[in-house]
């Protein structure tokens, strides 16, 4: 055991978040905290880590054991250098030496065979390896691959860590942390401020971590992958289920609808009981068994089915026509001060696109959201909105500007149209805001509850072309089930910065990805394909530098002193092995640069269609325009035929590149 929670207790006025609460963690467990937003995981948390004391009950912990807390935000590092923040967050070695020598002692007083004297042998060796981590020679190099891993790159090592962002600031607390290795981490939405690639490197970080993890989290995909149990908070209670999320919806519904077919029966029992009640009570033939019922019912245990939160559905305002263009950047650039975001950068968005845009922190998405939404002006290019484009933004600043004297009712009336207002109850109620909650204040609201408002405002108004910048990030899984379904049937364009692959994977077409210090680059297909092309590049590239290798080693080899007809026999072989193996590689190497050169030149004719169909003169001519489109969609199709076709032709490549590699090892062997 590394911690059990007893009988805890905890209200808020006259609401109770937990009453009686008790579970145990065991060891190498993975448990995710589930509920709805405001359910108490994250006050469980804090009171598990004792930043809150319980109203009643305890968290037993035993002696020495180290508690590592992540919470959701709020954390500013300053005054180190990062590198050596980090470093410097490790425990001290002498205090785990002593406690090795302490468990030690006591092991001589104990008969080999018993329980405890295995449990210390475990902790000796675990704290061991924690010894040997931290030794100076393996810590550094350690420390450099978390900091790696989560984004961080070498030229930041000697930045002071005041120097970083909010964002930022919650990947040092992780990164101190994930080195320090304590036995139970405590992670409230640890990928809220990282990027894919980040997401991706602790999912597997975490997946071999040595100690207990429990962690908050809106990512299902993190969930699935991560945890082995589930702890559903409702109503004050709390439900366990042996699986990951995925399982917890399944067996909790299996479970309600068990639980509803006793309830029924239980009631057809007590109407039949009550019916004989009423039919006999006045003979005295049947007074006894009368009497016996009645007793009978007074000992039932009602069984109470507690009625799920009503899920209400959200339906975007019909989003006013606009023209085939919805934005088009022509050499655009963006810096500030000496960080070039964007130099000479062109891209045009067509009605229907619907992007994702990804990247790691600080590469310029929330910049360029702000550049299509006009709220910012390029340093020099033009951004030129289409014909008829009406924009809506949603940004996280938004909610800072909000009316602290307005209630959330008050607030999100005043930016209805008058269509909308009519939907403006149901839309916060999608979105947790329902009952008295309406009538709070703004001022008294939490940070995610005001940009929650925020987003309802937005999603009021009428618009052909949406933008949002990390809308799920206080949305619980039901109110993202909501904005998600009415995102699959909107009918205009959009571009969503998110890092939710869960999110975003069903309801986008392309992905937009930003990097620090290059282009942005375009993909066709969602988030996941995304990932698995970006991925395939690097295994191609990690390849192409091991080949390299081979290379080097293989000249290196040629070089010792051999018999001349030697020598003649292995150039004459490795002639040979050349021309079998460009045999295989050129014709799908041509057919690649085929398909490349194919896809330049579709993309070319459908940015010259764009411009045509924004000519004044096409616009008015209906059979024209038509004619346009048709060719559009018709090259659109094309490029997706050819794009799958690309991944076939770089998957092949790579694969038998793969092969030839493992032909030289064995021969090396």
């Amino acid at each position: 055991m590394v911690f059990a929670v007893q009988e805890l207790h905890i209200e808020f006025g006259p609401r109770v978040l937990f009453d009686s609460l008790s579970f145990v963690v065991e060891n190498g467990e993975r448990i995710a905290f589930a509920g709805q937003n405001g359910a108490g995981k994250s006050t469980l948390m804090k009171c598990i880590v004792g930043v809150l004391e319980p109203d009643r009950g305890k968290v037993l912990m035993p002696k020495h054991t180290q508690v590592g807390y992540l919470p959701q935000d709020g954390i500013h590092i300053a005054g180190s250098p990062l590198l050596e923040e980090v470093i410097g967050s490790v425990g001290n070695v002498v205090e785990l030496q002593g406690r090795v020598d302490e468990m030690s002692a006591r092991m001589q007083q104990l008969p080999a065979d018993s329980p405890e004297y295995r449990e210390l042998i475990d902790e000796i060796g675990r704290l061991e390896l924690i010894l040997h981590d931290r030794d100076a020679a393996s810590l550094r190099p350690r420390v450099e691959s978390i900091l790696r891993g989560l984004g961080f790159s070498s030229d930041d090592f000697s930045r002071d860590c005041g120097e970083f962002s909010g964002g930022w600031q919650m990947r040092i607390a992780l990164a101190k942390l994930l080195v320090q290795e304590p036995e139970v981490l405590l992670l409230d939405e640890p990928t809220n401020h990282l990027d894919l690639q980040s997401q991706r490197w602790m999912e597997q970080y975490l997946r071999h971590y040595r100690g207990a993890i429990c962690i908050i989290s809106h990512d299902v995909a993190l969930l699935d992958g991560l945890v082995t149990r589930t702890i559903a908070f409702h109503h004050g209670r709390a439900e366990e289920y042996a699986g990951n999320f995925s399982f917890y919806l399944r067996e909790s519904k299996a479970r309600k609808e068990a639980l509803l077919h006793r309830a029924k029966a239980q009631q057809r029992e007590i109407a039949k009981t009550q019916e004989f009640i009423d039919r006999f009570r006045a003979k005295a033939t049947k007074a006894t068994q009368v009497q016996s019922r009645i007793k009978q019912l007074e000992k039932v245990e009602l069984i109470e089915v507690e009625q799920d939160d009503a899920v209400m559905n959200f339906h975007f305002p019909p989003p006013p026509p606009g023209g085939h263009t919805v934005v088009t950047l022509e050499k655009v650039c963006k810096a500030y001060g000496p960080i070039t975001l964007l130099k000479d950068f062109d891209f045009m968005m067509a009605k229907g696109d619907r992007i994702a845009i990804v990247g790691v922190n600080g590469s310029g998405k929330s910049t360029f959201t702000r550049l299509i939404s006009a709220s910012e002006a390029p340093d020099a290019g033009r951004v030129q909105m289409g014909h008829h484009t009406e924009v809506a933004f949603f940004s996280q600043t938004h909610a800072d500007v909000l009316n602290n004297e307005q209630t959330v009712l008050e607030c999100v009336e005043a930016a209805a149209s008058r269509e909308t207002r009519p939907l403006v109850r149901n839309i916060l109620g999608c979105f947790l805001f329902r009952g008295d909650d309406v009538f709070k204040k703004i001022g008294v609201l939490s940070g995610g509850e005001r940009s929650r408002v925020a987003l309802v405002c937005m999603l009021l108004k009428p618009a052909n072309f949406l933008i949002m910048d990390e809308p799920t990030n206080h949305l619980d899984f039901q109110s993202q089930d909501v904005l998600q379904a009415a995102l699959a049937e909107y009918p205009g364009s959009y571009c969503i910065v998110s890092h939710n692959r869960q999110f975003l994977d069903p309801i986008v077409n392309k992905v937009l990805e930003f990097r620090p210090g290059l282009p942005p680059r375009l993909f066709h297909g969602n988030v996941t394909q995304y990932l698995e092309t970006v991925e395939a590049e690097q295994r191609r590239l990690q390849a192409g530098q091991s080949g390299g290798g081979a290379a080097a080693q293989a000249g290196s080899a040629s070089a010792s002193p051999l018999p001349s007809g030697n020598r003649r026999d292995l150039r004459r072989q490795r002639a040979q092995e050349r021309e079998r193996r460009a045999r295989i590689l050129k014709p799908l190497q041509k057919e690649l640069s085929e398909v490349e050169a194919a896809i330049a030149l579709r993309d070319e004719r459908k940015a010259q269609i764009a411009a045509e169909l924004e000519k004044p003169e096409n616009m008015s001519d209906n059979q024209r325009l038509m004619e346009l489109t048709q060719e559009f969609q018709a090259l659109d199709r094309e490029s997706e035929a050819l794009f799958t076709r690309w991944e076939e032709l770089s998957t092949s490549i790579e694969q038998q590149e793969a092969a030839f590699r493992a032909e030289d090892e064995a021969a090396a062997e």
